[in-house]
């Protein structure tokens, strides 16, 4: 299943500078991530590009839960029998997931997989599930259930949870990549995975504020919400609008509330921006479960936070 995109776009600086530009794009992990670079030497950025290209394709085997071989989906095939020994790379990523769980009051939750299974996301046979199937799958749900022992560095499950990287890959693999393009020399670039996760290094030709971002109306996509300038930022938005089902006259989309089984009701829309992009991708979800009051009274000083809510009036606010 890709890896939902909730699409926000960039705004082209004019072409009034004589550094180069190069865009390229790849298809990896359930997304497209474009990367969009500027510098003197078409060498070093064309080799920069190859370079985080293949960062993003390593990870893809890395944290893949549809590659049987990946390291991720050994563990979940693995966990609930023994401690499974991971790389530290993994462990690290893994002991971020259930911090963001802690901290969120389990808003953010790793396993909520078998939720968006029994709703029929995954599949496109989206309904309305019986109480009792989500009940059942509730048990198998839960950041609780995953064990971590530093010194052993392993992972264990006491429950058969099914852990997904949706909501923490696309985030990871872009901050990844800005540390490739940091070491590799080039100063000036935007990675965008999907229009979702994104981040903005250094500020383009002739637009010393940022990489220049626009946020529609999730009501009037033709209206504009938000514009904002990133520059060595993140940006992550997490919405109804990518895929949804309507019954009973109700919309039913794709983001859960891990600790309910039913997917939230009375958000639109969140964007987060963070100065890591591993951070404002996880940090979404909660936002967007848990609703206005609690990201005021939790959110880092450091990030700012815009949310459009189901209602007619003051719907879009920006949380600085």
């Amino acid at each position: 299943m890709p890896w939902l995109a909730v699409a926000a776009w960039a705004v082209p600086p004019q072409p009034d500078s004589k550094l180069l530009r190069l865009e390229r794009s790849l298809d990896v992990m359930g997304t497209t991530y474009t990367v969009t670079v500027y510098g003197e030497d078409q060498y070093r950025l064309d080799s920069a590009i190859d370079d985080v290209f293949d960062e993003a394709r390593r990870l893809d085997h890395m944290l893949s839960n549809y590659r049987s071989e990946s390291e991720w989906s050994r563990v979940n095939q693995q966990a609930l029998h023994a401690p499974v020994h991971v790389s530290e790379e993994l462990y690290q990523l893994l002991d971020a997931c259930l911090h963001y769980s802690r901290e969120s009051e389990g808003a953010f939750d790793i396993t909520v997989g078998p939720l968006m299974k029994v709703w029929g996301f995954y599949k496109g046979t989206e309904h309305i599930p019986h109480r009792a199937e989500i009940r059942a799958v509730l048990d198998r749900v839960g950041y609780q259930h995953i064990h971590l022992d530093p010194a052993a560095r392993t992972v264990r499950f006491d429950a058969p949870v099914d852990m997904d990287p949706g909501g923490i890959g696309k985030g990871y693999a872009v901050d990844r990549m800005v540390d490739i393009f940091r070491r590799d020399g080039v100063g000036t670039a935007l990675i965008s995975a999907g229009g979702s996760s994104i981040y903005g290094l250094g500020a383009p030709p002739s637009e010393p504020r940022g990489w220049h971002i626009v946020l529609p109306d999730p009501r009037n996509p033709r209206k504009t919400a938000w514009e904002i300038y990133l520059r060595d930022m993140s940006m992550s938005t997490s919405g109804t609008t990518e895929k949804f089902f309507v019954a009973g006259g109700k919309t039913y989309s794709h983001l859960m509330d891990p600790r309910t089984g039913y997917p939230v009701q009375g958000m639109l829309t969140v964007s987060v921006v963070a100065p890591k992009t591993l951070d404002s991708e996880a940090w979404g979800k909660p936002y967007f479960v848990l609703g206005r009051e609690w990201a005021m009274r939790h959110k880092p000083k450091e990030f700012r936070v815009f949310l459009c809510e189901d209602r007619t009036e003051n719907a879009c606010v920006s949380l600085p």
